[in-house]
């Protein structure tokens, strides 16, 4: 158990401690959620060599559950929900510009986005910030992603809904709008482990 809990923690942001600039609506209530670790959950085998960024808890026991139906702000304004992606399998990620293992992922996720769109999967990364298109535009606009696109969650509930306590966290859904896993914590997306996971997902 206490490996379970050094591997989630090593590899993500306490979403207790954001930077003073963020208020307390990014906090997750739940810190102690990383304690209550399931036997589903396996901790990442990378190796000690790898960067210490990529470190994560693959969490199953929420296998089956339906996609949330929170409306979250769409690129460039507007609503959207996870069921306008109905029959396309999903890979939501949580992040924030002030996490530096969620910062160190999104270019792998960016890659994935790219190379797994013929098969429908698509990428939302949905921050967590709470001062929303005025913080996520500018990192966007700076790192020139090729796929991705800043969706905003500035009242965080996403974060309050899957309740790990920790960013990043990832969540795949199939094409039938259930959960396959979630990833507590930073993947290298391109990895062996991302990959197998992915065509789990996209069927």
């Amino acid at each position: 158990m206490a490996l379970l809990l050094m591997t989630g923690v090593l590899g993500a942001c306490d979403r207790q401690s954001p930077p003073s600039g963020q208020d307390a609506a990014a906090n997750a209530s739940s810190a102690n959620v990383t304690a209550a670790a399931t036997p589903d959950e396996v901790p990442s085998t990378g190796k000690a060599e790898d960067s210490a960024a990529f470190k994560f808890t693959l969490d199953r026991s929420k296998a089956g559950t339906p996609a949330p139906k929170f409306t979250f702000a769409a690129p460039g304004g507007g609503d959207a929900t996870l069921q306008d992606f109905a029959g396309k399998p999903l890979l939501v990620n949580l992040w924030a510009t002030w996490c530096t293992p969620c910062v160190a992922e999104m270019p792998t996720l960016d890659a994935v986005a790219g190379n797994y769109a013929a098969k429908g999967l698509q990428v939302l990364t949905i921050s967590q910030d709470s001062q929303g298109a005025a913080q996520v535009d500018p990192f966007f606009a700076k790192r020139k992603f090729t796929h991705l696109k800043a969706w905003l969650d500035p009242e965080n509930q996403f974060g309050f809904h899957y309740a790990t306590g920790l960013l990043p966290t990832s969540v795949l859904y199939n094409a039938e709008g259930k959960e396959v896993a979630r990833v507590i914590g930073a993947m290298d997306w391109q990895s062996k482990e991302a990959k197998a996971l992915l065509d789990e997902t996209v069927g």
